[in-house]
């Protein structure tokens, strides 16, 4: 039997680390973690840590999409098929929206993986048509 608050998909967003975390609801007990600052990204951080111009944000999607193929797969290995996105705030359009943009390739490569992601449609960047 799941518990009353079901899996719950945190982001802690910085400019240098991107963390997912999936928690269970009723307990915050963590089942599931990726993040940028695993060791199979650290070659790229020290890349842009001293590449000149001085980078100010040390992800970008490219990194924030292999997190998320991590998370899923490790949500698969637990057998894991839906979580809900949690915000601290309980809005997500406060979240910049360079940012947003950034983490929506979070949430497709999670989706792609098979992995249902709720709440996230409020987060992801929407492109406005005139912007080509």
């Amino acid at each position: 039997m799941e518990p009353s608050g079901g899996h719950l998909l945190r982001l802690l967003v910085s400019c240098r680390k991107i963390t997912a975390q999936v928690t269970v609801g009723g307990t915050d007990t963590i089942i599931a973690m990726a993040s940028s600052g695993e060791q199979e990204f650290a070659a790229a951080t020290r890349a842009r840590i001293f590449s000149r111009p001085l980078s100010r944000r040390f992800w970008d999607e490219r990194v924030a999409a292999r997190v998320g193929e991590k998370l899923a797969l490790r949500l698969h290995q637990i057998g894991v098929a839906d979580v809900r996105l949690h915000i601290d705030d309980g809005n997500g359009s406060s979240m910049p929206l360079f940012y947003r943009r950034q983490i929506a390739s979070l949430f497709d490569s999670v989706e792609r993986a098979g992995i249902r992601v709720s709440g996230a449609d409020e987060v992801r960047y929407v492109r406005s048509p005139s912007a080509g």
